[in-house]
């Protein structure tokens, strides 16, 4: 199979911008090797379910896809031909022998943390195709970024780039911390060229990206180990990178330099994504998040001071179990009082091998669908008042993508808003004023004002 030409290759990403990164990457690397991306499944070479395992019933819908894919891997068998099927990802890492177990037709099980190793893992089965599967979710003692190729070529004028993976905060209702293992930052000099080779091929908006992004600590050219303000400093450097973002941060691993970071480099956007899980202090305590509300407040005026402009958004989970009416009115006045231009906000559900898995004083389903519709409802409110204050007023954006309505082209604001307007391809890559008309709770709509 090494070096085969012309073979389809067709991954699935679930969950997150990180999962997304790892899919560009395991096309990169399976590229020499003769694979080419397709859009759909039915007669690829190889099917690769990149998965997550943070929302509810993640391995359900993976089994219920892989129902799917055998369909498709029969067909293929019946005329000659072969398919390749592997799991990765988070829920390869975490139920890799159950995956095998219940689905027959697997040939390979990876983690997130070993998809620079899939030429030899797909070595393993060649020529025994249909008698040897593969699982490894082991844990690398070398780090994976240093075995990638070169990335391809950016797909538009942003891209996503990994900085940092893995988490230590050992929340009691995640499962980071055993599918993507301790914490690790890539060393300085690796982001810069990839973020100067994704600038080369056109991108303006990069995000960094990490479980755990601002406990960033990679060595710096100097040999001193540098945080994430640091390194947004050195990337603002990088000629025609107009914007940096980062996602997603943890309350406890603010430092100051990223908080001044935020006043002094203008390429940095006016917009934080900080979780807080919960606005009540005794279910904080239960979730292991080592900060206090007291404390998550704190750091938010630290930011404003910094960067009066700066918008907020978060993570909320409500019926963490033992949250009380009260717990909950704790939460619902803190979104109410901080003002949040975006959240995502969803019911607690266990995630095997998690402490609080085995947690007692359980909150009733129906509880949490009152409470979270509930919650939901002001964030939605909020986010659209948000949006609506722009209506009458030009602003920033940085066009992506054309849209399939003939003359419409997507982009985003300073403050990570979606925006549709009307304008030529040709603006795509461009920073140019566009004047709202109307707006919704996700997006806004206006037209271009300059177009020369």
């Amino acid at each position: 199979m090494t070096n085969a030409p012309n073979k389809k290759l067709y991954i699935k990403t679930y969950g997150c911008q990180m999962n997304a990164y790892d899919t560009r990457r395991m096309e990169d690397i399976l590229r020499p090797m003769g694979y080419s991306s397709v859009d759909t499944p039915d007669t690829a070479d190889m099917v690769i379910l990149n998965t997550c395992h943070i929302r509810e019933k993640a391995t359900d819908k993976v089994f219920s896809d892989l129902g799917r894919i055998r369909e498709h891997k029969i067909e293929m068998e019946k005329n000659g031909q072969q398919m390749v099927v592997a799991v990765a990802g988070c829920v390869a890492q975490a139920e890799g022998d159950v995956i095998l177990s219940r689905a027959k037709y697997v040939d390979m099980v990876f983690g997130p943390q070993t998809y620079h190793e899939l030429p030899e893992m797909l070595a393993k089965i060649t020529g025994a195709y249909g008698s040897a599967r593969v699982i490894n979710t082991d844990f690398p003692v070398e780090q994976k970024f240093d075995f990638l190729p070169e990335e391809n070529a950016v797909s538009g004028s942003t891209a996503f780039l990994s900085i940092q993976e893995g988490c230590d905060k050992f929340c009691t209702f995640c499962v980071v911390p055993y599918t993507r293992g301790s914490e690790y930052s890539r060393d300085v000099a690796s982001i810069v060229a990839e973020a100067k080779r994704m600038v080369a091929n056109g991108a303006r908006d990069i995000t960094l990206l990490g479980q755990n992004v601002n406990a960033y600590h990679g060595t710096g050219a100097d040999g001193k180990t540098w945080g994430l303000g640091r390194l947004i400093r050195e990337l603002a450097e990088i000629q025609d990178l107009k914007r940096i973002r980062y996602s997603t941060s943890h309350p406890c691993d603010v430092q100051d330099d990223l908080i001044e970071a935020h006043r002094d480099v203008p390429q940095l956007m006016p917009h934080l994504h900080l979780p807080v899980q919960s606005g009540s202090n005794k279910i904080l305590k239960a979730m292991n998040r080592k900060h206090t509300i007291e404390d998550y407040l704190a750091t938010l005026d630290k930011f404003r001071t910094a960067q009066p402009d700066i918008e907020l958004s978060s993570d909320f989970i409500i019926g963490f179990p033992g949250e009380t009416d009260e717990d909950f009115e704790e939460t619902y006045n803190l979104v109410k009082n901080v003002g949040f231009t975006a959240a995502y906000s969803f019911k607690y559900s266990p995630r095997p091998g998690t402490p609080a898995a085995n947690m007692t004083n359980l909150v009733r389903e129906d509880v949490k669908d009152v409470r979270l519709q509930r919650l939901q409802a002001l964030l939605s409110e909020q986010a659209l008042a948000f949006n609506r204050s722009f209506i009458g007023k030009p602003v920033e954006v940085l066009f992506d993508t054309k849209q399939n309505k003939a003359g419409q082209l997507h982009g985003r604001s300073r403050y990570n808003t979606a925006v549709y307007a009307t304008g030529p391809a040709r603006l795509c890559g461009q920073i140019v004023n566009v004047m709202i008309e109307d707006a919704g709770q996700t997006a806004l709509h206006g037209s271009v004002q300059i177009t020369e």
